[in-house]
């Protein structure tokens, strides 16, 4: 929280609901034997392979918002679990591309089944997912997902408080 606010910053309630989320659905997945990081690489690329894509790592990775190192390690542990496969791009060979198989596409059905019904006991206070104030609420979402962030400069004037 910062001084002088009389309850917490909207960052603190941003990250606090990230990570209700993220435990959430840690715990739900887990029967499947998937983490919440695993679900999102799982669904993501469920979701892109039924609009016809083929992705890369590296797309994989810009769609779902995660650094492409950590992709990496995310799809070759559920590539060893079988539920995805690495294959070289054939127009790129530094590239990889990613396709659920078969066994991947029935546990992201089942994991997408249990993350939806997740979704709307979270959305119940704001109306459920349809309702006015859930619309407008994914639409501040997506304005703060937009917005860009420039971590300030250590030692700038304007981290220790002073005026330029």
């Amino acid at each position: 929280m910062s001084k002088g606010s009389p309850g917490p910053t909207p960052g603190f309630l941003v990250w606090r609901l990230a990570n209700k989320w993220r435990v959430a659905v840690d715990r739900a997945v887990a029967p499947l034997g998937l983490t919440h990081a695993q679900y999102s690489l799982i669904a993501s690329l469920y979701g892109m392979q039924r609009a016809g894509e083929r992705p890369s790592q590296r797309r994989l990775a810009d769609h779902i918002g995660l650094e492409a190192l950590y992709v990496s390690k995310l799809a070759r542990a559920v590539e060893s679990a079988g539920l995805i496969e690495r294959t070289r791009d054939p127009r790129d060979p530094r590239a990889v591309q990613l396709s659920l198989t078969e066994q991947g596409q029935a546990v992201t059905r089942q994991a997408i089944t249990v993350v939806q019904h997740m979704q709307r006991q979270l959305l119940e206070p704001l109306g459920g997912l349809d309702a006015p104030r859930t619309r407008a609420f994914t639409d501040e979402l997506r304005t703060l997902l937009d917005a860009t962030l420039n971590p300030s400069v250590p030692n700038d004037d304007t981290t220790q408080g002073r005026a330029p």
